[in-house]
């Protein structure tokens, strides 16, 4: 379910994760290892929300091949 909040579209983690291919686990892997840096916006229960950009950032790190 997105959070719509002053015209800007917002994610919760489990929705970012299912668009980029990803486990919850492996996104705060990369969130606590430094992989990816951590969001700028959270709700007022301290969740994280995601905007388009941070998705494009984590679907391009699942993509890659190592």
């Amino acid at each position: 379910m997105t959070v719509n909040m002053r015209g800007q579209t917002y994610y919760r983690t489990a929705e970012v994760c299912s668009l980029a291919g990803i486990s919850r686990s492996t996104l705060f892997r990369w969130l606590r290892r430094g992989i990816l840096d951590d969001v700028s916006h959270r709700d007022r229960r301290g969740w994280r929300l995601f905007t388009d950009h941070d998705i494009g950032r984590i679907t391009d790190e699942s993509n890659k091949v190592k």
